[in-house]
C-alpha cells in the first residue's frame, strides 16, 4: 500500500480505497485543515509511530482507532506539541507548521482533551477555563467578561456547567465538559478528544456524542481517539486505524462495518459475544449483611443497609449509573473505607475491620476503578508494580532482601501472558505506559494471585476489543475454576454478556436482582434510573 508523502493511508479492505484516493488526489490539499505526513516517533526500545500519515478534513469527525499501545495518544501528543516527531511534517491548511509546545498548538487553534484530565482540583470551573490566559483590567483580574463568554458557550453547546463549582466537587462527566469549554474559550477549531468516553456513564456518553456533533456542525474539526466501535460507527465520518505504530488504513464509516474495523485493528476476527457455559454455583465466599457506608461528598450515607452474597462459580455484577454508591461499596469491601454499620464475611470469617493487606492475603483481589490512585505506583517500574502485594512472600524475598531475578522472571511471564506492551519491558516506568497497558498490568497481577474472590471494577475501561475479549475470557475462566467474581460495570453490554446475576444499585440501595438470560437492556435501564424496583 502506498504511503508516500501527502497520500492518505487508505485501507486495503475498503472497496472504495482506490476511487477515494484518486478523487482526493485531484482536490489538492485545501480540503484538509490538518495533515500529519510520514510521522515517526521513537522512544527508548520502541517505535511508537512508524511513518504514519493522517489527514483531517474541515468540519469532520475523524476517529483514530487502535489497540492499546498502538501509538494513538503519541500521535495526538505530537499534534498538540507535547512530543516532537523523530521525522515527518505537519501542515495546517496546506502550509507546513512547527508545533514545539502546547502554546504553539493553541496559537494554531488546536485544543486537546486528555485521557486523564489536566484540571486543578481546588480551583473553580471558571478559574480552570481561563488558566494561562487570565483576563485583566489594569493590574487586577477581571472575570466578568470571561464568565459571560463561558456561560454563553455552555448554553450554545448544551454543556450545562456551573462556572462557580469547585472541580473537586463535580462529576467526571462535568470535568470533561470543563475541558471542552477550555478549548472553546480559546477559540480552538481543531479539537482532539483522547479516549473521551473511557470514564463516562452511558448517559454522559450520549450527551457527549450530541455535543461533538454540534461542534462539527458549527465547523469545528474533531479528532477522536477511541476503542469503542459503536461510538465510531455512530458519529464519525472517517476512521484511521493504527496497529503497532503503523497506519493500517483510513476508511469511510458509511462503507465499513464494526467487524471490518476490529479486524483491521487487531489483525484477526474478534468475537463480540462472550462464550460461557451455565454457572456451577457452590458455597458462599462473600456475604454482606446490612452494610452502611457514609458519604464523603454529602451528609447522607453512600451505601444504605445493603445485603447480598457471592458464591463460588458465579459472576455477580453490580450495575448502576455512576455515583449511586458502587465506588463506596467496593471501597468498603476491599478495606479502602470503613463501614459505619453491618458486616462483611469472607470465607466464613468477619473481615469488617480487617486491613487491606489482610484481605489481600486471605484471598481477595481487587481491580480498582481508579488505576492511577489505587492500582499502580506510577513512578515504580512495571516489575515492581507486579509484586506490590506479594513482595514479602518467600518467592520474592529472602532475609528482608528482594530477589530481583525472581521478580524479573515473574514480571516477564505476566507481560507475555497478558500482552502488556511497554517500551522497556519489566523496567518500564508505569507512568510512561498507555492507559490500556497499565490496566492489563493490574489485571495480570490481580488474577495471577489465584484469589477466592476477584472484585473487578470497570476491568475493561480503556481497553481495545481484542483485550476486552481476552479479559472477559479470564473472568469466565476464574468462575469456571470455582472462584467468586464480583464485577462492577457501567457498560451495559458487559453487564448483560458476562454476568450470571445482576444486582442493580440506585441511590445507595440494591433495588433489584435480575437474571441476564431473562431480562432486557430496557428493563435494566429502568432499574438503574430508579423507575422500577423489586419490592421485598
Amino acid at each position: 500500500m502506498d504511503k508516500g508523502k501527502g497520500s492518505e493511508c487508505l485501507s486495503p479492505f475498503s472497496k472504495h480505497a482506490h476511487s477515494q484516493r484518486g478523487k482526493e488526489a485531484g482536490m489538492g490539499n485545501s480540503e484538509y485543515i490538518i495533515e500529519m505526513l510520514n510521522i515517526t516517533k521513537e522512544f527508548p526500545g520502541i517505535k511508537a509511530n512508524d511513518n504514519v500519515t493522517l489527514q483531517l478534513k474541515k468540519g469532520e469527525i475523524h476517529a483514530l482507532l487502535g489497540e492499546n499501545g498502538a501509538g494513538k495518544s503519541t500521535l495526538m501528543s505530537i499534534l498538540f506539541g507535547l512530543y516532537q516527531p523523530t521525522s515527518g511534517i505537519i501542515k495546517k491548511n496546506g502550509k507546513e507548521v512547527k508545533i514545539n509546545n502546547p502554546n504553539d498548538a493553541n496559537a494554531l487553534n488546536i485544543g486537546m482533551v486528555h485521557q486523564h484530565f489536566k484540571l486543578v482540583e481546588c480551583f473553580s470551573v471558571l478559574d480552570n477555563i481561563i488558566l494561562g490566559i487570565e483576563p485583566t483590567k489594569g493590574l487586577f483580574l477581571s472575570k466578568k467578561g470571561a464568565r459571560e463568554k463561558v456561560t454563553a458557550l455552555s448554553d450554545k453547546y448544551g454543556l450545562k456547567v456551573n462556572p462557580d463549582a469547585l472541580v473537586s466537587d463535580i462529576t467526571v462527566g462535568m470535568q470533561q465538559r470543563t475541558e471542552i469549554l477550555k478549548m472553546l474559550y480559546r477559540d480552538n477549531e481543531i479539537l482532539i478528544f483522547d479516549e473521551p468516553t473511557a470514564v463516562l456513564t452511558p448517559q454522559e456518553i450520549d450527551e457527549l456524542m450530541k455535543i461533538m456533533k454540534n461542534l462539527a456542525n458549527e465547523g469545528k474539526s474533531i479528532l477522536f481517539i477511541t476503542h469503542k466501535l459503536n461510538e465510531i460507527m455512530a458519529i464519525s465520518d472517517r476512521c484511521t486505524i493504527l496497529r503497532k505504530g503503523k497506519c493500517i488504513g483510513t476508511v469511510n464509516i458509511k462503507d465499513t462495518t464494526k467487524e471490518e474495523l476490529s479486524r483491521m485493528m487487531v489483525g484477526r476476527n474478534v468475537s463480540f459475544k462472550v462464550d460461557k457455559k451455565p454457572a456451577n454455583v457452590k458455597e458462599t465466599v462473600l456475604k454482606v449483611e446490612n452494610m452502611t457506608v457514609p458519604s464523603k461528598v454529602h451528609k447522607n450515607n453512600a451505601v444504605k443497609n445493603v445485603s447480598f452474597e457471592v458464591h463460588r462459580g458465579e459472576i455477580v455484577c453490580i450495575a448502576g449509573i455512576d455515583g449511586n454508591g458502587q465506588t463506596e461499596l467496593v471501597h468498603a469491601l476491599t478495606g479502602l473505607e470503613k463501614i459505619s454499620s453491618g458486616a462483611v464475611w469472607f470465607d466464613g470469617a468477619d473481615i469488617s475491620k480487617a486491613s487491606i493487606r489482610e484481605r489481600s492475603k486471605s484471598g481477595m483481589s481487587h481491580i480498582p476503578e481508579d488505576r492511577h490512585k489505587h492500582g499502580l505506583v506510577l513512578d515504580y517500574t512495571l516489575e515492581q508494580n507486579m509484586v506490590l502485594q506479594r513482595y514479602w512472600e518467600s518467592d520474592f524475598q529472602k532475609a528482608g532482601f528482594i530477589k530481583q531475578g525472581a521478580v524479573r522472571e515473574y514480571a516477564e511471564r505476566l507481560i507475555e501472558q497478558y500482552d502488556v506492551r511497554s517500551g522497556q519491558g519489566p523496567v518500564t516506568i508505569a507512568r510512561s505506559m498507555s492507559g490500556g497497558n497499565q490496566q492489563k498490568a493490574i489485571i495480570a497481577r490481580e488474577i495471577d494471585k489465584n484469589p477466592d474472590l476477584l472484585v473487578a471494577v470497570q476491568p475493561t475501561r480503556g481497553l481495545d476489543v481484542g483485550a476486552i475479549e481476552y479479559i472477559h475470557k479470564q473472568l469466565v475462566a476464574q468462575r469456571d475454576k470455582g472462584k467468586a467474581v464480583l464485577l462492577v460495570s457501567l457498560e451495559l453490554d458487559e453487564v448483560m454478556d458476562v454476568s450470571d446475576r445482576i444486582l442493580v444499585m440506585y441511590e445507595g440501595e440494591l433495588v433489584g436482582e435480575l437474571d441476564p438470560e431473562k431480562t432486557t437492556v430496557e428493563e435494566l435501564g429502568l432499574y438503574m434510573a430508579g423507575a422500577k424496583r423489586t419490592t421485598a
